[in-house]
């Protein structure tokens, strides 16, 4: 036991919103994402891009991280890594994912389950020039998930790094970093309301036709 000030088992918050109905969404799940993302950023949520991306080994050994989603339309969710940090050599190996955008301050979540592929050179590189200058010398200090000696050796890596390409000089694409798409198979939108009756409709992928179901809060 540890001592402590607060009780998370009497902390409860009264979910206060609108019904979400069948027949108010959108004909596909990314249509009804981008209104709700759109929602979310007109409240100025921090970030309401960041997700957490939830992997798992081939034997089923799970771990999460929250990450930034930088792009969406109709073929799914695409974020940026190292592909040979934890969650790019798990997705290698197993495909299957889970995101997960917790939007707590408008009582809302939006949960993904798919599977996930490296999208093009071509797209990646397009992306890394638009990243800060810091960002991109970042992606190239940063052996991502490897075990580092200290700070110290991190710091004397992006040093090195911005010697070499100082800003305004183009900085190269690291090989090992880069997209990965998370294609949906079923999408769902979880709006709270009191008395822990919340909605929760999702989207399921039926052949090349989405359907819609209600789950029990």
């Amino acid at each position: 036991m540890t001592d402590q000030d607060i009780d998370p088992a009497t902390m409860r918050k009264q979910y206060r919103s609108e019904i979400v109905d069948e027949g108010g969404l959108a004909e596909n799940p990314m249509d009804q994402f981008a209104l709700w993302f759109q929602q979310a950023a007109d409240s100025r949520l921090f970030e309401p891009n960041a997700m957490v991306v939830s992997t798992a080994t081939p034997d089923g050994r799970p771990s999460s991280r929250t990450v930034l989603m930088k792009q969406f339309d109709g073929r799914g969710f695409v974020f940026f890594t190292n592909y040979a940090s934890r969650k790019g050599r798990e997705l290698a190996e197993n495909p299957h994912v889970a995101l997960l955008f917790p939007w707590h301050p408008i009582a809302r979540q939006v949960i993904v389950t798919g599977t996930a592929a490296r999208i093009g050179r071509d797209e990646t590189a397009a992306y890394f020039r638009s990243r800060p200058h810091g960002s991109q010398l970042g992606a190239w200090a940063s052996e991502q998930s490897s075990v580092i000696e200290s700070r110290g050796e991190l710091d004397r890596r992006y040093a090195e790094l911005e010697a070499r390409y100082p800003e305004g000089e183009q900085v190269p694409v690291p090989p090992e970093w880069g997209g990965l798409r998370v294609s949906p198979e079923a999408v769902e939108f979880w709006q709270g309301h009191e008395n822990r009756l919340h909605d929760r409709l999702r989207y399921v992928l039926d052949g090349e036709k989405w359907r819609v179901e209600r789950l029990c809060p």
